[in-house]
């Protein structure tokens, strides 16, 4: 027959079930805690932010070893330690041996690190700054491979002969460095570059003119970036490293 109690204190261990081992509490079975858990300093969380609170551990009482600010999961017999669904919310170390999987929204206020070259997130490599040219907007672009910091634009012309660049192209991108790619299309058309000022591409043909074209210039606000350099780690880099995030060794960083 079930026993209720109103509430239970206990001035030192409370211990549920059999177990040898040093612990605080031990539940030799599943556990049902309907509402906030805070694991760790409950001086990190002013106010309920997620259903599991897991913060550095500041209690020196914890049986040894103690390892401030660790959290550590498994092994478990399940190929996944750690399974969230839901929103979850991390103030210090996860350390994990086998996958994370989360359902839902993971707020992590630090860094995302990865420790292989082949981080999921090194799918796609972005630039988001902001726009420099208007007011209250920002600027993303998808970057290409290659080893200058190069911007581009590619399109095609029918009847004309002038390439308008984008606007913001005047305080991005070094006008010395342009460079333009022409193909014809339906025939030759012997067309050439005539001149690259106002922020355009003027070409020249003696016919009709229809092509497609790139475009390319190399960044102007920052230093040129240096390809191939003697070292070990990303860290040996000659240049300003400030300027980069380099997927799997400190991606992700990210400024407002």
């Amino acid at each position: 027959m079930p026993y209720g109690f109103d509430s239970v204190s206990c001035g030192n261990q409370l211990q549920l079930g059999s177990n040898d081992d040093q612990i605080f509490v031990g539940i030799r079975g599943a556990g049902d805690l309907q509402g906030p858990v805070l694991v760790g300093d409950n001086g990190v969380y002013p106010l309920v932010s997620a259903g599991l609170m897991v913060a550095p551990l500041n209690n020196t009482d914890s049986p040894p070893p103690f390892i401030p600010g660790a959290l550590c999961y498994g092994p478990v017999s399940n190929p996944f330690s750690f399974s969230v669904v839901g929103s979850s919310a991390f103030m210090g170390n996860v350390e994990t041996n086998a996958d994370v999987v989360v359902g839902g929204n993971l707020l992590v206020q630090g860094n995302v690190i990865s420790n292989c070259s082949g981080h999921i997130l090194a799918a796609k490599k972005n630039f988001d700054i902001p726009h420099p040219t208007k007011e209250g907007w920002r600027l993303r672009h998808t970057c290409p491979e290659g080893p200058s910091n190069d911007v581009y634009i590619r399109g095609k012309l029918k009847d004309t002969g002038i390439i308008e660049l984008p606007e913001y192209w005047k305080e991005l991108v070094d006008p010395e460095s342009i460079t333009v790619s022409i193909t014809p299309v339906g025939r030759h058309q012997e067309i050439i570059v005539n001149k690259i000022e106002d922020n355009k591409v003027f070409l020249h043909s003696y016919k009709p003119i229809e092509c497609h074209y790139h475009v390319y210039g190399e960044r102007i606000d920052g230093e040129k970036l240096i390809p191939e350099y003697e070292g070990e780690t990303p860290a040996d880099y000659p240049g300003n490293n400030d300027e980069y995030s380099v997927s799997g060794y400190h991606y992700d960083r990210r400024e407002v």
